[in-house]
């Protein structure tokens, strides 16, 4: 097996419009319209939650952004989105990006996450299914993942995903 060839650092405003251009090609054109993103709305995100990965040419090969949310009165790290390079896909970028994402949320005194996702995906890094946690419509309530960063954290944490700015 090779080496991941890769280069992790802190999104800088720099990397904006590169890092916008990956997410339009990785995801469905109309990314924006989903519910997360009405939680992402004039929220900026976690700078020290959100990641570049380029290659040794500094080619941008993947990307991860983290927002703060509230699951009912409690903060949360709503992590994502995440997006590998159609051509760097299966080389273990997302794995690399997001193993080192939770253990900036944990360094950075957070005490869980949430995704919307695959579980099947994400169940390797510790997430589980959120049976009391509601995004906004239309999230399909089981795609809704969360992490708990501390012991405990997502113990009696129920209620809708709400915009920590409210």
């Amino acid at each position: 097996m090779q080496e991941i060839k890769i280069q992790l650092a802190r999104e800088v405003p720099d990397d904006y419009w590169e890092v916008e251009e990956l997410y339009d090609l990785t995801f469905a054109p109309g990314r924006t319209a989903l519910s997360s993103y009405r939680l992402r709305e004039d929220v900026d995100p976690l700078p020290d939650l959100c990641l570049t990965a380029r290659d040794p040419l500094g080619i941008l090969a993947g990307v991860v952004r983290c927002w703060p949310v509230r699951v009912g009165p409690a903060p949360t790290v709503l992590l994502g989105p995440i997006a590998v390079h159609p051509t760097r896909q299966g080389e273990g970028i997302a794995a690399l990006l997001m193993m080192n994402c939770i253990d900036a949320a944990r360094i950075g005194g957070w005490d869980r996450i949430l995704l919307v996702g695959d579980y099947p995906y994400y169940r390797r890094f510790g997430f589980a299914h959120l049976q009391h946690v509601t995004m906004p419509p239309p999230t399909n309530p089981d795609r809704v993942l969360g992490m708990p960063l501390v012991e405990g954290a997502w113990d009696e944490i129920s209620g809708p995903v709400t915009r920590l700015k409210d």
